[in-house]
């Protein structure tokens, strides 16, 4: 049996690239100045039998827009032939960082995409994640990171703007579960202890972590170790952002697994948490998520009832969900996501939600074109919620080649093109990197 994985744009590719002349179809927005980058895995000589998608080292590919041209594309391997950060990259306090999770080292790049060195944010954190989520207010990063390592702990961590770490604070959690992402609001953190667990007989050394921490099931070979745990119970912790790890309450939710929540909100005694929710992981796939389709869904945490209630938004597959940037911990109206089937395939559209009417449109992008991710870009400070574009790398199977798309984000009509001469294999997560960032 294959590992599709490793199949059409999933495949890596083999060089870097650099490319000053690119073709532009339609008009690029004036207002945008800065970088789009995007980072993902780019295994070499992997094992099909134990390939697993998250897994490789790190390429981020980026495209430099200023006053309505594209200057440059390029693409570089992160970090060294031992591993790079493969799942997300950032700007923040002048650099560029990209991020992975499990303990894992962050890496700066320059302004040109090449390696400069580890990032340990000036000596202040050992390991990260790939999901920090910045403070709209204050500018500051927060994050919650695991590792195996931790035992039963994760931990939340504040970055300032100077790039350094004010606070971190260890939380206790029920084992070791892979904390993917997590939740803020302007008064809380949330976290999701769910059931997917490192399993010790997928490490690919063997390590010795005792029970309740792990899964052990001995059902196929991943080069991942963490696997589903139907024993572990699915919860989701609330802790003041100012509060430590006896602060946290703990609410019930049914088994699933969540990578990637749209966005969260206080509702007077309530917790509004929109998330992308899977109703398994890495039980029988072990080469990715392929479990059934991921859906849109609402979970209301009732502060004063001590209870969770479950809803569903939207029950198309969809994942890699982002909102306006400058919404994040407060209500949002709007919500993007790209379509994918149940074994993370792009089908070629990207859905916008409308959470006010309950209502969903769609981007197709046609046949044998694939969207990844999609971000959000404000016009100017002061934008609506939907005036800007969207943008994100669509492959085209036909010519195999990738084209960095912009749609209006309140039509979603094409706004421009910027045909690219590589092909960029479907990966995780990327940002628009202003230039003043």
């Amino acid at each position: 049996m294959g590992n599709h994985f490793l199949e059409g744009n999933f495949a890596p590719v083999e060089r870097e690239y650099t490319s000053t002349r690119l073709t532009v179809t339609g008009q690029l927005p004036g207002y945008l100045d800065g970088r789009y980058l995007r980072n993902g895995p780019n295994p070499a000589d992997p094992d099909p039998e134990t390939h697993h998608w998250f897994l490789g080292r790190g390429m981020v590919h980026g495209v430099r827009l200023r006053e309505g041209r594209a200057e440059w594309y390029r693409s570089r391997r992160v970090g060294t032939d031992e591993g790079g950060a493969n799942t997300n990259v950032i700007g923040h306090a002048g650099r560029t960082i990209a991020l992975v999770e499990g303990g894992l080292p962050q890496w700066e790049l320059s302004e040109e995409l090449d390696t400069l060195g580890v990032c340990d944010f000036g000596g202040t954190l050992s390991g990260y994640t790939a999901h920090p989520k910045r403070d709209p207010r204050t500018g500051e990063l927060h994050a919650v990171s695991y590792q195996f390592g931790l035992g039963n702990r994760v931990q939340y961590s504040v970055v300032g703007t100077d790039g350094r770490a004010r606070r971190t604070v260890d939380i206790e959690v029920t084992g070791a579960p892979m904390m993917h992402d997590f939740s803020l609001t302007e008064r809380y953190v949330v976290f999701y202890d769910l059931p997917v667990t490192f399993d010790p007989d997928q490490a690919p050394v063997p390590i010795d972590v005792p029970d309740p921490l792990t899964a052990r099931t001995g059902r196929g070979v991943s080069s991942l170790p963490y696997r589903w745990n139907p024993d572990y119970p699915a919860r989701i912790g609330v802790m003041p952002r100012e509060g430590d790890t006896s602060d946290v309450r703990w609410f019930d939710v049914g088994q699933c697994y969540v990578f990637h929540p749209l966005n969260a909100y206080d509702e007077d005694d309530r917790i509004v948490l929109d998330v992308v929710r899977h109703p398994k992981m890495f039980d029988r796939a072990l080469h990715g998520p392929a479990e059934g389709e991921p859906t849109l869904d609402r979970w209301t945490v009732d502060l004063a009832l001590g209870k969770v209630v479950e809803d569903r938004i939207d029950e198309h597959g969809q994942e890699f969900p982002r909102v306006d940037e400058r919404l994040v911990g407060l209500p949002h109206r709007y919500g993007y996501a790209t379509a994918l089937d149940d074994r993370s395939r792009s089908v070629g559209t990207v859905y916008k939600h409308d959470l006010h009417k309950g209502s969903v449109d769609a981007h197709r992008f046609g046949p044998g074109r694939e969207p990844g991710e999609f971000v959000f870009v404000p016009s100017s400070a002061d934008a609506g919620e939907d005036e800007g574009v969207l943008m994100g790398y669509v492959y085209d199977a036909a010519e195999a080649r990738s084209d960095l798309v912009l749609l209006d984000a309140g039509t979603l009509e094409t706004v421009a093109a910027v045909h690219l001469p590589d092909r960029v294999p479907h990966g995780f997560h990327g940002n628009w990197v202003p230039a003043e960032a």
